[in-house]
C-alpha cells in the first residue's frame, strides 16, 4: 500500500495567526491602498471566497506580492506570540505515529514556520515545508512537490482553511480537507465541496483513513 501524505496549510489550520494576520493587514491599508477591516468586515469577508476577497478590497494583482512579502516580514516579529490551533499538536503526533508523512504548503515563509515549529516542538513531525509566493499559486507548488517527492495524486490529501485550498487541490487533482477553524467559515468553505469539512483537528485521523 503507498504511503500517504498529509499536506498542511500552515496559517489557520497548524498555527492560530488570524488576528495577528488582521493586524497586521490593518496596519499596511493605506500602503497598499485598501480600507482597514472593522471586525462587522471581518465577519463579511469571512464568507467570501479569495477571489472575491480579493476583488472586495481593490488591490491590485500587481501589488499581491509585495503584500504578502511585507506580511511576512512583519510576521517574523510576532512568531514567538503565535500558539497552534487547539488540539492540532495531539492530531498531528497521532496522525504520525500512525506512519503518515506530513508536509506543510504555505504562502508564508519556510523561516517563519521553520521557527514557529521549533517553539513548540513541532519541527520532529514534518518531512518537508515548502513556501510558495504568490496568493494562487498553491497548486503550481503542489504539483512540484509531487513531481519532487515522486509522489501519486492518490497518495496525497490536502488540509486547509480557505478556499483557495479547496481550489489549489482540485486543479491539482488531490483530495482536500477543510477546515471550520480557520479563516474562511463553514457555510463558504462547504459550497467549495472540499472532499471533507471539519470541525475540530481530532476528526484528522478519522478522515485521512477514510480517504
Amino acid at each position: 500500500m503507498t504511503q500517504k501524505v498529509i499536506v498542511f496549510d500552515f496559517d489557520g489550520t497548524i498555527a492560530d495567526t488570524v488576528d495577528a494576520l488582521i493586524s497586521i493587514a490593518n496596519r499596511l491599508a493605506t500602503e497598499f491602498g485598501y480600507k482597514q477591516i472593522t471586525p462587522e468586515q471581518l465577519a463579511y469577508l469571512r464568507n467570501l471566497t479569495s477571489r472575491e476577497i480579493i476583488k472586495y478590497s481593490g488591490v491590485s494583482l500587481l501589488k499581491i506580492p509585495f503584500l504578502l512579502k511585507k506580511v511576512k516580514s512583519e510576521l517574523k516579529n510576532k512568531i514567538h506570540e503565535f500558539h497552534p490551533i487547539p488540539g492540532i499538536k495531539e492530531a498531528l503526533t497521532e496522525l504520525k505515529n500512525q506512519g503518515y508523512k506530513l508536509g506543510i504548503i504555505t504562502s508564508n515563509s519556510k523561516e517563519n514556520v521553520t521557527a514557529f515549529l521549533t517553539n513548540h516542538d513541532l519541527d520532529n513531525l514534518f518531512d518537508f515545508i515548502y513556501s510558495g509566493v504568490t496568493i494562487f499559486g498553491k497548486t503550481t507548488i503542489i504539483n512540484n512537490v509531487l513531481k519532487q517527492k515522486q509522489l501519486s495524486t492518490q497518495a496525497v490529501i490536502y488540509v486547509g482553511d480557505e478556499t483557495r485550498d479547496i481550489e489549489a487541490s482540485r486543479k491539482a487533482n488531490i483530495k482536500v480537507v477543510a477546515v471550520t477553524w480557520g479563516f474562511n467559515s463553514p457555510e463558504v468553505l462547504s459550497k467549495q465541496k472540499p472532499d471533507f469539512l471539519i470541525h475540530h483537528p481530532s476528526e484528522l485521523l478519522d478522515v485521512v483513513q477514510n480517504c
